[in-house]
């Protein structure tokens, strides 16, 4: 229990409480006994003096010793505990009421007699105790005088005697004080009683979080486990603008993160896991092949004409083609997803660099006998974009469609300024897409007809680059597709600020 923020601060808040018990008390039992000796030194002010003028103690510097035993005997009936002692004129004690041999002192100092004859100071004052040599007591005083007014001595009466020297006694005689140190317990225990319930209350929360955060740390990170230490933060923050809420409020942001980063973690173990698989086929693939034609010619290199080892050297060149593509979209797709090639913005001119990819693509397209159009108006805004990625879009979108594209089709590139964005469109009047083939096309090594031979010589991976370039971007692809009548992919890039020299002057529409 202790090892507790609450138990610890029941401790804190107890302690405390005790010391300020005690000094409550003794400051009580000072005050008391100061106040007792004050009230009493005032009541018993002018007893020294009644005595001195009602009775003859002293007669020619003589101690009358009738009239001393006479006042002895009065002040034993009237009150006890009262001390009266007859002193000379420099303090000696002359005699006095109490047992000799309980008497310690020898001489009265008259220094406190004096302040107390004089009037000027406040009571309570202190004198020597005759029975004590370390102790002072209350007293009342007067001088006896002479017709001549000369000082031949003093009445010195000790108000307060044995029975009230201790604290003990003064409780034991006071019910009051008594009554008093008892409310003062009772109202320490009451505030400390109530200090430690509002502690509860105030740590109810933060214990709550506490067990939150636990039960979030021996979590799975499911969805069940998930609500369960969400409805214990919810009932933490309940209250807003506190410290608490906004620590509930950091841990929920944390976790969220945590939950994030472990579904991430999720999905790329699982992508790679994919990737492994995938990789391991398309390499196995054009391995396998290139090292059977590779040992067909060793095995029969006398025996095979020059056309056939042609052929041979042809197929394994083609092979050997497709791995090294497959290995570098590989590459391009690690760094691309690890966040090492970051975009590296610049204002340049969309429509030139659509007719530089054009124009590179258009001998492969004249040799599967497709038309390659680019389409746009010249006085098109510069896009801000990273060139080198979004030719490299360019190539893959148009390579795509030339790869699905039959024999007399046409593939055709629309630039277009749309809403401060140029919207580029790759549209082919290839074999398109099946419904339940077009929402997986950007999915990594998904291909388009898989079974033929025909349309499956890419590695599944050209759709999967471009989406990732144009998320860097900032962008996304979409793709429409209607069966035996083409394919279309739309993407947009943010247009310059109008005040961008645009290309060309003219409003003619380009299409070479």
């Amino acid at each position: 229990m202790f090892k507790t923020l609450y138990g610890k601060l029941a401790i804190v808040l107890l302690g405390l409480f005790c010391l300020i018990g005690a000094v409550a008390i003794v400051l009580t039992l000072y005050t008391t006994r100061l106040y007792f000796q004050e009230v009493n030194q005032k009541l018993n002010r002018t007893l020294a003096e009644h005595m001195v003028s009602e009775n003859i103690l002293m007669q020619a510097g003589q101690v009358n010793d009738a009239a001393i035993k006479e006042l002895f005997h009065l002040l034993m009936v009237i009150n006890p505990s009262i001390e009266v002692y007859l002193l000379d004129a420099q303090g000696t004690i002359l005699t006095f009421s109490a047992p000799p041999e309980k008497v310690k002192r020898q001489r009265i100092s008259l220094a406190p007699l004096e302040r107390f004859l004089s009037g000027d100071e406040d009571l309570p004052i202190l004198g020597d105790d005759p029975r004590d040599i370390d102790r002072e007591k209350i007293f009342s005083a007067f001088p006896i005088q002479r017709l001549n007014g000369q000082i031949e001595g003093y009445l010195y009466v000790i108000l307060g005697g044995e029975e009230l020297d201790s604290v003990a006694q003064m409780l034991k005689g006071s019910y009051i004080l008594r009554l008093s140190l008892w409310a003062v317990a009772a109202t320490l225990l009451f505030v400390l009683l109530t200090g430690l319930l509002i502690f509860e209350l105030l740590t109810r929360r933060l214990r709550t979080l506490a067990v939150a955060m636990e039960t979030f740390k021996r979590g799975d990170f499911s969805q069940q486990s998930d609500s369960s230490y969400r409805s214990q933060v919810h009932f933490a923050t309940a209250r807003k603008g506190d410290e608490i809420y906004e620590l509930g409020t950091i841990f929920t942001q944390m976790a969220d993160r945590i939950h994030q980063q472990v579904g991430q973690l999720k999905q790329t173990d699982l992508l790679r896991r994919e990737l492994v698989a995938n990789v391991s086929h398309d390499l196995r693939t054009p391995l396998t092949s290139l090292q059977g034609y590779l040992e067909t010619l060793l095995l029969k290199e006398g025996t095979l004409s020059p056309q056939e080892q042609r052929t041979y050297l042809e197929i394994a060149t083609k092979h050997s083609e497709q791995l090294g593509k497959l290995v570098a979209e590989l590459f391009e797709l690690a760094k691309l997803d690890s966040h090492e090639m970051e975009p590296h913005v610049e204002l340049f001119s969309l429509s030139e660099l659509v007719q530089d990819v054009v124009q590179q693509l258009r001998l492969a397209a004249e040799q599967k006998r497709i038309g390659l159009h680019a389409d746009f108006l010249e006085d098109l805004p510069f896009v801000s974009a990273d060139i080198g990625l979004i030719e490299r879009v360019l190539e893959n979108l148009i390579e795509n469609a030339l790869r699905y594209t039959p024999q007399g089709g046409t593939v055709t590139v629309v630039l277009a300024h749309r809403n401060h964005a140029i919207m580029v469109q790759v549209t082919d009047t290839g074999c398109g897409i099946s419904p339940d083939d077009l929402p997986h096309i950007f999915d990594r090594f998904f291909r388009v007809g898989a079974n033929d031979q025909e349309h499956s010589t890419g590695a599944g991976l050209g759709l999967a680059i471009t989406k990732r370039i144009l998320e860097l971007h900032g962008s996304t692809i979409e793709a429409q597709s209607i069966l035996n009548r083409g394919t279309t992919f739309t993407f947009h890039l943010p247009a310059a600020h109008p005040s961008i020299e645009s290309i060309g002057s003219s409003s003619t529409r380009h299409s070479p």
